[in-house]
């Protein structure tokens, strides 16, 4: 699934930024080794690279790494 899908509505967001976010997801799935785009985990990379860009990020490798931040925390909670 493209990134911009999780988008679609949103027009919050710019062609910029979305550009960043690809970058960010496309950074974050390669790290993490996820090639279904179908997988849970890629909606919830998704969703957090989002949820860091409505707060202002704006630069793909802290978007990436603020993401994976992220997955590691919660797993690291359960």
């Amino acid at each position: 699934m493209p990134f911009r899908q999780f988008v679609q509505n949103d027009t919050s967001f710019g062609p910029e930024d979305l550009e960043i976010m690809t970058a960010a997801f496309d950074e974050a799935l390669r790290r993490l080794g996820l090639k279904d785009r179908t997988d849970k985990v890629t909606e919830l990379v998704a969703t957090t690279i989002i949820a860091f860009a409505r707060y202002g990020g704006r630069n793909p490798r802290t978007l990436c790494d603020g993401a994976l931040a992220s997955l590691n925390q919660r797993a690291a909670s359960h």
